[in-house]
């Protein structure tokens, strides 16, 4: 079995999330290490329970693991004390998808803080939002998708006892799930599935 921080972070966060009853895409879920590099990166998707598929509201989280993390969790798992602690990158996109007509931005900004939870010391903070318009042969529909970017800066405690990151977690799946209930009690007119290119 694969012995690693970054594992258990994942782990977490799918039970979390799992708990929280918001069911897992599972066909969206990625696990990628860039051979150049050397960064590692994992994402999956969730949506509120009894979401038609594709789900009209949904969540893509990402965790970017950078080399110099790994580097210096190995430096911390060998006993030397490492210039900086690792820190994992979380990326949390909210996604609201087969828009029959074009989104009331000012309304959906207005439900969105511009800061979520804590992670750690900092919180997550929303970028720009994009719109998409997709124009097929019969008909036009638009997407919209704001994202929360932050990093959890590990601390000693999180590196000997991966139990410490559950809470942070915890905290930040609670606020995923009011905020796709947020999300879809906006007046919103979606498409009808089946009508979903």
């Amino acid at each position: 079995m694969l012995d690693h921080l970054l594992i258990d972070l994942i782990r977490t966060i799918r039970r979390s999330f799992e708990q929280a009853l918001l069911q897992r895409q599972a066909v969206e879920e990625r696990f990628q290490v860039d051979v150049f590099l050397g960064d590692i990166s994992w994402g999956t998707s969730y949506s509120l329970p009894g979401e038609d598929r594709p789900p009209r509201v949904r969540v893509d989280i990402s965790l970017d693991w950078p080399t110099w993390s790994q580097t210096s969790y190995r430096s911390w798992l060998i006993g030397e004390s490492p210039e900086e602690l690792p820190e994992v990158v979380f990326e949390i996109a909210l996604r609201v998808q087969r828009l029959a007509d074009s989104p009331n931005m000012a309304a959906v900004l207005l439900a969105l803080p511009e800061t979520g939870p804590l992670l750690g010391s900092d919180a997550l903070r929303r970028t720009a939002p994009t719109v998409e318009q997709v124009h097929a042969p019969d008909r036009v529909y638009w997407a919209l998708e704001v994202m929360y970017e932050g990093s959890l800066r590990l601390t000693e405690q999180q590196l000997d006892t991966t139990d410490e990151i559950d809470p942070v977690i915890d905290e930040v799946t609670r606020w995923v799930s009011s905020t796709l209930i947020a999300l879809t009690d906006l007046p919103f007119t979606f498409l009808p599935p089946e009508e979903d290119g």
